[in-house]
């Protein structure tokens, strides 16, 4: 099956928003014209060796007396990658497991099943989907994903889809057990930057649940799985199987993340280095995709409900505040007008 000529366009736009997933259940051999980035953009450059090992964040040392040594090390992962990965965290392999054994038969459902939830509306609450906005992506993303609001609980559990049967039951564990994880990571993340009784950011946010899924691709080279962004939010915590994809910039280059089973990779969202007034940036990443192997990731995304604004602690003669207040209807606003790449929003908001 071939696509990258563009004979009927109209018809090709409306097979492409069936998702990655669809065109290879049909016999894809090589990557339509549509999914193609220019050359300057494509994903040639890594380091020597291809994977950097990021900080590594016990979880459990925060416990003990070795708390502020802990608490320096988040610092300076925080300044120098924007990324680092938490192991001994508390949430059992099992219900890690579970998360990822029920989004994997998720999209090998049948083709018709996951159409239910498909949607352009960047607004609601549950949406199967590919690329990231398609009606605004230039060059679609090697991707489909199932994107699931998650809090409060209670509000959004009755409309996760209900096929497979157990999804609603693991997806229910796992994302109570993320965001209370989240909470914990937050709250020591606020101390390291000398700032304390901050609950109500911690408590008052959203969190969105990102089950991504990114076909093994015919022609790797000439496309990504999502392009170079930074995350809106406070932060991410992203689950990933065992198959190499993410890619952070670090010191002017790409380097592969390498992954640590049964981990999550932490990462500064751009609400973060708003709150920080700069001490801590969110960083450029992407996903490379590959002609092997499927891989699947979870990313839960927690995001401020309300305005967010430098933290006065951190704003003085020296340190003036650097962003203008922001909220989640600001950047959905700016992403259903723009293309999903870079830290544009973010530096739409930036005053210094």
């Amino acid at each position: 099956m071939s696509l990258q000529a563009e004979p009927y366009p109209q018809l090709l736009n409306y097979i492409y928003q069936k998702g990655v997933k669809h065109l290879c259940e049909n016999g894809l051999t090589q990557v339509p014209y549509k999914y193609i980035l220019p050359l300057n953009e494509r994903p040639q450059t890594l380091v020597a060796n291809g994977c950097i090992e990021l900080p590594i964040i016990d979880f459990q040392q925060l416990q003990t007396m070795d708390r502020p040594q802990i608490l320096k090390t988040l610092s300076e992962a925080c300044r120098e990658f924007g990324f680092f990965q938490v192991t001994n965290h508390g949430i059992e392999d099992e219900v890690i497991g579970k998360m990822i054994d029920v989004s994997k038969r998720f999209f090998e459902l049948p083709f018709e099943e996951r159409q239910r939830y498909m949607s352009n509306n960047l607004h609601e609450p549950v949406r199967y989907g590919t690329s990231f906005n398609q009606n605004n992506d230039g060059v679609f993303c090697w991707r489909d994903f199932l994107k699931l609001s998650c809090h409060p609980i209670e509000d959004f559990a009755s409309l996760w889809p209900s096929s497979p049967v157990d999804l609603r039951e693991a997806v229910g564990e796992y994302s109570t057990k993320t965001r209370h994880l989240y909470e914990r990571v937050m709250e020591a993340i606020i101390e390291s930057l000398g700032v304390r009784d901050e609950k109500s950011i911690v408590e008052n946010g959203t969190q969105l649940m990102m089950v991504n899924c990114y076909p093994p691709c015919p022609e790797p080279e000439l496309t990504l799985g999502l392009p170079p962004h930074s995350d809106y939010g406070l932060l991410t915590l992203l689950l990933q199987d065992q198959v190499e994809g993410l890619q952070i910039q670090h010191n002017g280059r790409w380097v592969t993340v390498k992954p640590i089973a049964n981990s999550f990779v932490v990462n500064i969202g751009d609400q973060f280095e708003i709150l920080s007034n700069g001490r801590y940036k969110s960083v450029v990443h992407r996903v490379a995709v590959n002609s092997m192997r499927s891989r699947l990731s979870v990313a839960s995304l927690h995001s401020a409900r309300e305005n967010v604004t430098p933290l006065p602690e951190l704003i003085d003669e020296l340190n003036p505040k650097c962003y203008r207040d922001t909220n989640y209807a600001d950047f959905i606003k700016y992403l259903s007008s723009s293309e999903f790449k870079c830290k544009r929003f973010l530096e739409s908001r930036k005053l210094c």
